[in-house]
């Protein structure tokens, strides 16, 4: 149902050092699957389900083909586009739905932006409420139910125009375990019952660990594994490392490790380097400094340098006030106009 051919894509083609976010992939997912995209954060999850759902645009630079049912889905025109996402639905994350419409009103929608009938629409709406068990909310706004119910009735609307692939982003990150475990049965039920391929990128270790399904390991934007029945890695919750050993900007975090300097052999000095934080022993009545020191800081450059070891810029100063920089213009400043000091001439006279 689902391959990717030698995939690789470039968000950011034009950039100096372009970064590819996943590279010659090659994946294949059979009709009526479950599959766990796991990995660490940056390592090219939603890209691929972006992809499935038509939903990278430009400037991303795409290599590879991407079939769905056989159909290259990769340079598909805007006309063509909304008829291959009737063929998926999609679970997001934070639910994203309609604020100001009921628990039925959201999933009706699904359906009257693809022109459907109202004759359907009465019919389907009622059918995947009972699916996801919430057919006593049909009435109830987003801001009345759960977390949880709010999760099924998105997974509800996604489902209600029986598409054959049901894509999920970390359906369940933003719920408790007991609640997730309810989702994650959910879904269950619509692979099973309904054939529909579940393809879920997730973080959840204990459901990946106890429902014992394909999972594919994502790393640095390959594919580290694919296993049968797998289980979740530890090494999946770590940053995905780029080509060079260095941590993915903004998808990781970099722990930090304080060092004190003892008061008895480093005094504080006059002007500390930035970063820095100086502390005073009640006791001793001395002053100390801890400087942060990060793991993997970039080196130090020789303009660095050289900007700590510049001078400080001669501070201005007010006319009549006293500085050793500016003594000779602040005497002539103070004294009276057109005296032997400051001899300047007023307008109008002489």
């Amino acid at each position: 149902m689902i391959e990717f051919q030698n995939l690789t894509v470039c968000y950011a083609p034009s950039a100096r050092h372009p970064i590819n976010a996943v590279e010659k992939i090659n994946l294949s997912i059979n009709k009526g699957e479950w599959v766990f995209l796991v990995g660490p954060s940056g390592a090219g999850k939603s890209t691929l389900l972006k992809l499935l759902h038509c939903g990278l645009h430009a400037p991303t630079h795409i290599d590879g083909r991407v079939l769905l049912d056989g159909q290259d889905i990769v340079d598909l025109s805007p006309n063509e586009i909304p008829y291959v996402r009737r063929k998926t639905g999609v679970v997001f994350q934070d639910f994203q739905l309609l604020a100001q419409k009921t628990a039925w009103e959201n999933i009706a929608f699904a359906l009257r932006v693809i022109g459907a009938p109202q004759r359907r629409i009465a019919r389907d709406v009622p059918r995947v409420l009972d699916t996801v068990g919430l057919a006593h909310k049909a009435h109830a706004q987003p801001h009345e139910l759960s977390g949880g119910e709010q999760q099924r009735i998105a997974i509800a609307r996604a489902i209600v125009n029986n598409p054959s692939l049901l894509l999920a982003d970390e359906p369940t990150g933003n719920l408790d375990p007991e609640t997730a475990a309810g989702i994650a049965e959910v879904l269950r039920r619509i692979n099973e019952e309904l054939g529909t391929t579940v393809v879920m990128a997730t973080h959840d270790r204990h459901l990946v660990d106890s429902m014992k399904k394909r999972v594919v390991r994502v790393r640095d934007g390959g594919i580290a594994s694919d296993e049968i029945g797998g289980v979740y890695h530890p090494e999946d919750d770590e940053p995905a490392p780029r080509k060079n050993g260095e941590s993915v900007v903004g998808e990781s975090v970099v722990s930090a490790l304080v060092i004190s300097i003892p008061a008895q052999s480093t005094p504080a000095p006059a002007n500390p380097p930035r970063n820095t934080r100086i502390e005073t022993n009640r006791e001793t009545n001395v002053e100390t400094v801890s400087t942060p020191v990060v793991e993997n800081a970039p080196e130090r450059s020789l303009f660095d340098e050289r900007l700590e070891a510049a001078p400080e810029p001669t501070p201005r100063v007010r006319i009549g006030e006293p500085s050793d920089a500016f003594s000779r213009e602040t005497l002539e400043n103070e004294a009276p106009v057109g005296s032997d000091e400051n001899p300047i001439v007023q307008y109008g006279k002489q």
